[in-house]
């Protein structure tokens, strides 16, 4: 061995576990890994016409659906410019840095937003909404951006209790979710909760990589559309929920790879079933959290989100004293190649950097094994830099997958 080499055991296939850009599987990456098809005939027209339908069947909806050459920024201003002018009002419950992002790409776009920050630790707040749109007489306020899975906190917000309240009070407003992190991963049903647009991207529980995204939308959402002065041609997405030619599903060149590798993905979401997907995604996580409450007993590591009943199945944000949570990160990457996420949008004033902040991604395409592996990999690091913790995580993790 050279003198100047380094032992690692870091050799062999990494394991990127952030909340996304998420696992690629092998039939993904075999779908996409093929010459440039024909974008004016043949088998890519069909198969678009496939995936359309099968986006449906995910999100659980009979209604539109636009596909855009975009990641989920640039779904969520497709999604505002279609139903939103400059002055109309937007009320944003924002439960993380995702939520706050949103309301600013509205204001962005000339709307009055009003913000209802919960903070990083806790889901919404109904009774606050209702006071917001209670004191909303004129129904002012155009549509409530609504984040179901906010990635920064690890927040799983409650749509259908957001619907009913908006239906109780009768107030008109668009509900319009944000299931970047959620679709694929935790359960959610469009027309059953009663959402009017729902956003997401593929990068995420649709397992492709990132570079597309799709906005939902029903006939009340269109209605809205149908009634704005001007839409941006391209983002404008009557035409592409309603193509009369081929080119109007993407806005111009279709993104072609990503659609063979979004294919191959809806045949694996829908030969496992979206009950099973969701089941899945609910016992891996309920593991991750049994490991995370053992290394939390007499030690440095916390869950960010104490109550299980509002915690996502996609995603786990936890934090430490700074900067154990970069520490951390930095060990099991470089030892072990194992990839966590960072605290983004977690900073506080005690630890400006986020230094001690850190989340998990299993969301997508993983399975017990690479849970274990994944814990497995952080007990590992936790020890090698003497990190306070509790004893048995995994021994814990493992008895909730050998129970389910």
């Amino acid at each position: 061995m050279s003198s100047t080499a380094v032992s690692t055991l870091a050799h062999g296939r990494s394991y990127l576990a952030i909340p996304g850009p998420s696992v690629i599987p092998d039939e993904v990456q075999r779908a996409m890994h093929r010459a440039s098809p024909n974008i004016y005939a043949g088998e890519l027209i069909d198969l678009t016409a496939t995936v359309a339908g099968d986006l449906r069947k995910v999100a659980r909806t009979r209604h539109n659906v636009a596909i855009y050459i975009a990641n989920g920024h640039g779904a969520w201003e497709a999604a505002l410019a279609n139903v939103l002018e400059p002055g109309d009002r937007v009320l944003v419950p924002a439960t993380g840095r995702f939520g706050i992002g949103w309301g600013e790409m509205a204001a962005g776009l000339g709307a009055e937003v009003t913000l209802l920050d919960h903070g990083r630790s806790s889901n919404w707040d109904l009774d606050r909404i209702a006071q917001a749109l209670r004191q909303d007489q004129a129904h002012q306020i155009r549509a409530v951006l609504a984040v179901h899975v906010d990635t920064s906190s690890s927040i799983r917000n409650d749509v259908l209790a957001l619907r009913r309240l908006l239906d109780e009070l009768e107030h008109p407003a668009l509900l319009m979710a944000d299931c970047i992190a959620s679709l694929g991963c935790d359960r959610f049903e469009m027309d059953a909760w009663g959402v009017d647009v729902m956003v997401t991207a593929c990068q995420k529980g649709l397992m492709v990589p990132a570079g597309v995204s799709f906005v939902f939308f029903n006939d009340k959402a269109a209605q809205r559309r149908a009634s704005l002065n001007r839409v941006s041609l391209y983002w404008d997405w009557t035409p592409r929920a309603n193509p009369q030619e081929f080119y109007q599903y993407f806005g111009g060149t279709a993104p072609t790879h990503h659609m063979y590798g979004l294919r191959a993905a809806l045949d694996m979401i829908l030969a496992e079933g979206m009950e099973q997907v969701w089941t899945r995604h609910e016992t891996l996580a309920k593991a991750i959290w049994a490991a995370c409450e053992t290394w939390e007993e007499g030690g440095h590591l916390r869950l960010n989100v104490r109550d299980r009943a509002i915690r996502s199945h996609a995603v786990t944000a936890l934090n430490m004293p700074a900067p154990g949570g970069r520490d951390l990160r930095s060990w099991t990457e470089q030892n072990l190649g194992l990839t966590l996420g960072i605290g983004l949008g977690m900073a506080t004033a005690e630890d400006p950097a986020g230094d001690g902040f850190l989340r998990f991604g299993h969301m997508g395409h993983v399975n017990g094994q690479m849970i274990l592996a994944l814990l497995g990999g952080v007990e590992a690091g936790l020890a090698a830099l003497s990190i306070p913790r509790g004893t048995g995580a995994v021994e814990a993790a493992a008895r909730v997958l050998a129970g389910a």
